[in-house]
């Protein structure tokens, strides 16, 4: 028997995928069969409609057939099929959303006059045993029309039938179709069994969104259609129990998409099968509301809590939501049996329904298992070890960070203009934010303002006297970008008043430096600030000796503030320091720039 297999281009894709369809017209000879199965994908009431509605399914998939049944209705069918085959046939269709989600199985005896193909009897075609697979059939490429609308399905009850079958429901089973219809997107109240007007008016809704008459009460049919719609996603996830004796957790998780990798204290890491952005991490820790305070602003410089989302913390739980590009983030957490615990699920950005199912269903089943939690030390010792990770999560860095300096007692800070190009957020000492007040490109400077009140411990003193060359100097700076928790000193010395070129505004100096120093001060040996450090110039394509650096000198950086109305601290002393007590000084003053692009 010939199998035909068609590429059918599904809705909003641009992917093929090929499905094995019914037999060929060429069948219709064959031995009569009552018995046989098809699928049925729509029903109309009017015969014109049906046949416009068939010739579009004809152009996408074989095994089209249309039929009158019941009630002078118009039905479009899939088939036939044996009862294996039409089982496995409607999952597959109905997953990859080639057919509406509440099409359903009839036999040839429900079908009567056959209307589509024009002339052929189908319902004495002998469906073939089994369905062939993809790797032994040929496939032919075919555009596909734009997807078929909702289906008007036949109606299986009268209103009257659908409210007594409604009342033979469960209490667990109404508080499932519940669930489904939130799922659909037609239901927001409480999960409770009870139909009252809520879910009255959502069931009308999901019925006038399908085709169907809004009566209210859904029928046996319709009532399936909707738990099919909700169960072939929890079928994607995997939505299963899972109780961690280690860290006192039962929570349900989607175990088709996330498996356990390891314990790295306070976490338990579950990571992706499906090579998604899909993550689970559950919180266990021993402590108190210092726990759970610390943990929450701990979480919140991880790279799976994303800065843009709210955030809101009690007494005794927080919730931390988080979005980028990529990812949505959810983190819950409370003090519970002398423990903080919780959990975060990270989801691929644009996969909505799945997230908030498993989301939903997370909360809901989230439980403690008594006084036990994670050990302080579980999993440390084949923990990788690295200062970009947390317990196993990556922390998340900024872009770029620089270095810059108080410029006056209330906080404002000046630095380079190329620390703070192009930044949605700059951050000060990862400890607050600042805004750009001014910028003078030219001259490379850009003045910054703290977005709270700050109150420096040292304020740069700028040198109103000209340095004597070949005198000693000092540069301060995060070198390594804020991988040190405080700033370094540079020692080096004053080789030229002005730059190669015989810039006046330019100081030569004779130090080793790294990117993070530039925007740091440069101070004298008595710990006056006699300028800037500026990042290397490399545009020129002339390599300098790895100790020849550049500041922009205080005259200038004095006449910047001063343009905007910041009035800078002046001193013309050539007074000498301990080199120590300049390292603490130039430390009070520097700070690290950080741009978050």
């Amino acid at each position: 028997m010939k199998t035909l297999f068609t590429s059918v281009m599904i809705a909003g894709s641009t992917a093929l995928t090929t499905l094995p369809l019914a037999p060929t017209i060429a069948q219709a000879q064959a031995t009569q069969n009552q018995n046989a199965i098809w699928i049925q994908i729509e029903a109309h009431p009017s015969l014109r409609e049906a046949k416009e509605r068939v010739r579009g399914y004809a152009g996408q998939i074989d095994g089209v057939n249309g039929f009158r049944v019941g009630g002078n209705w118009y039905a479009i069918v899939l088939g036939p099929y044996t009862q294996a085959a039409a089982d496995l046939q409607l999952r597959n269709l109905r997953r990859q959303g080639v057919i509406p989600s509440d099409s359903f199985l009839v036999r040839s005896r429900d079908l009567r006059q056959q209307f589509w193909p024009v002339g052929l009897s189908a319902t004495s075609q002998t469906p073939p045993a089994s369905l062939p697979t993809p790797d032994t059939a040929p496939t032919t490429e075919a555009t596909a029309p734009a997807t078929p609308a909702l289906p008007s399905t036949l109606p299986d009850e009268t209103k009257r039938e659908a409210q007594v079958s409604e009342q033979r429901l469960t209490r667990d089973e109404r508080m499932d179709l519940q669930r489904a219809l939130q799922f659909a997107g037609f239901y927001s109240s409480g999960i409770d069994g009870a139909f009252g007007r809520g879910t009255r008016r959502s069931m009308a809704a999901w019925q006038e969104a399908r085709g169907y008459e809004p009566t209210g009460i859904l029928t046996t049919r319709q009532r399936a259609a909707v738990m099919a719609e909700r169960q072939t996603v929890l079928d994607s996830i995997g939505l299963a129990d899972h109780e961690d004796k280690e860290a006192g957790i039962s929570i349900s998780l989607p175990k088709a998409v996330v498996d356990f990798d390891r314990y790295e204290a306070p976490f338990a890491h579950f990571k992706t099968r499906d090579g998604s952005a899909a993550k689970v991490v559950l919180i266990s820790q021993s402590g108190n509301q210092d726990t759970l305070f610390g943990l929450y602003d701990i979480l919140q410089t991880l790279e799976i809590v994303p800065e843009d989302g709210p955030r809101k913390r009690k007494d005794r739980e927080f919730t931390l939501q988080g979005e980028n590009a990529e990812i949505i983030s959810h983190t819950y957490a409370k003090l519970v049996d002398g423990s903080v615990k919780g959990f975060t699920l990270v989801w691929p950005k644009g996969d909505e329904k799945r997230r908030q199912l498993v989301l939903n269903e997370m909360l809901q089943s989230f439980r403690s298992l008594g006084e036990t939690a994670l050990a302080d030390n579980a999993g440390l010792e084949a923990a990788v070890q690295d200062i970009d990770l947390l317990s196993g999560l990556e922390i998340r860095r900024a872009d770029t960070s620089r270095s810059g300096f108080f410029v006056d007692q209330t906080g404002m800070i000046v630095t380079t203009a190329d620390a703070v190009a192009g930044c949605r957020r700059i951050s000060v000492d990862d400890a607050y934010d600042a805004t750009v007040l001014a910028q003078d490109a030219a001259a490379g400077l850009a003045l910054l303002k703290p977005e709270s009140a700050q109150a420096p411990q040292a304020v740069a003193a700028f040198l109103t006297s000209q340095p004597r060359l070949g005198s000693d100097i000092a540069v301060a700076g995060y070198s390594y970008e804020g991988r040190l928790g405080s700033p370094s000193t540079s020692f080096g010395t004053l080789s030229d008043l002005a730059g190669l070129n015989g810039q006046p505004h330019l100081n030569r100096l004779a130090v080793r430096t790294l990117p993070g120093d530039t925007g740091g001060p440069v101070l004298d040996a008595g710990g006056a600030v006699m300028g800037m450090l500026l990042p290397r110039d490399d545009s020129t394509g002339r390599s300098l000796p790895e100790d020849v650096q550049f500041a922009l000198d205080a005259g200038s950086v004095a006449e910047f503030l001063a343009a905007n109305g910041v009035t800078p601290q002046a001193t013309d002393a050539l007074a000498s320091m301990d080199p120590v007590d300049i390292s603490a000084l130039a430390s009070d003053m520097t700070v690290l720039v950080s741009c978050w692009k």
